[in-house]
């Protein structure tokens, strides 16, 4: 039987026809045993006579993939594969699959939530009334807001439609500038030092490369217009968090929103400040396109496994 290791932490849980499915293609299942996210040392071992792997974002490094002899498929549950060392998996021949649509709406609406929380003050609120306190604190609208949008894939495509409603007026900065899009859905595309100045909730959505990691330093967060606010659901290690810590303490930006962090399971001293909104990335955990996203990571595995027989 052919061994398949399925290593995302909630695989199937809200749709159990997946897992049937692969069962009845006469395969060897394993699941992740930890209920989070693997570690390099964790995936290594786990990996051993495995041929075919659901990945999460666990690190699949040059050492784990030079280990994994058997491994011939890799379907990635997710759009992200910053996680992969895609030099490794080519020089073996490894078979690369991702799920590039999945979760982009779910993130979308939660970049969208993060940004009427953040306006509102609804986490903020509610964590005062926990404490006792009863304190109004009084918001801004999102209608005709500046709005940012660092990144303009899927899913900045995405936000920027579901932001039509609130008349806001959308700056996009991305390295591939589609004019025809941005006519058609009346945005504007603008370099990042002015999108910065201009914007008062700017948005992070960028795949994590060379370019990115740390982009989001003192010298970039020092740009960006008094009391903006901040927000990123793409990759943690964007976004210096220790100078974000102090242009929060200071009130240079008035407000963040994390669901990604340079670590995690986060455990920094963002956690102290009141004018921040953090999540456990959470981005794609939105049920329906779990679903989705599952469902086309099976199709991918099992395409990718005929390929090889």
């Amino acid at each position: 039987m052919i061994k398949i290791l399925i290593s995302t932490s909630s695989f199937g849980e809200y749709d159990k026809t997946l897992m049937e499915e692969l069962k009845g293609k006469n395969l060897d299942i394993s699941l992740n045993p930890f209920g989070r996210q693997l570690t390099e040392r964790e995936i290594k071992k786990l990996l051993k006579d495995v041929v075919g792997l659901i990945a999460g974002t666990e690190p699949l490094t040059n050492d784990v993939i030079s280990n994994a002899r058997n491994l011939k498929v890799i379907s990635r549950c997710g759009i992200g594969i910053d996680n992969i060392d895609l030099e490794a998996v080519k020089k073996r021949g490894i078979k690369l699959y991702r799920t590039p649509e999945g979760p982009a709406l779910a993130v979308a609406e939660l970049t969208l939530g993060f940004m009427l929380d953040s306006l509102r003050y609804i986490s903020y609120l509610s964590r005062k009334i926990s404490s006792g306190r009863w304190e109004k604190k009084m918001g801004r609208l999102l209608t005709g807001k500046a709005v940012g949008i660092i990144g303009m894939g899927t899913i900045g495509k995405k936000l920027s439609n579901l932001l039509r409603p609130f008349n806001c007026r959308i700056l996009a900065y991305d390295n591939a500038p589609d004019k025809k899009l941005a006519e058609e859905n009346n945005f504007d595309y603008v370099d990042l030092d002015e999108l910065l100045r201009k914007s008062d909730i700017i948005t992070i959505h960028l795949p994590l490369s060379d370019k990115t990691i740390g982009l989001f330093d003192a010298n970039v967060l020092s740009k960006i217009k008094d009391e903006a606010i901040l927000i990123n659901t793409s990759r943690g290690k964007i976004v210096d968090e220790n100078v974000l810590y102090g242009a929060l303490k200071t009130g240079k930006i008035s407000y963040a929103c994390l669901d990604v962090f340079r670590e995690e399971p986060y455990n920094g001293k963002l956690k102290e400040l009141d004018n921040v909104t953090l999540t456990c990335h959470v981005g794609a955990y939105a049920r329906e396109v779990r679903r989705d996203m599952e469902k086309q990571a099976v199709e991918n595995l099992l395409k990718g496994l005929e390929m090889i027989e």
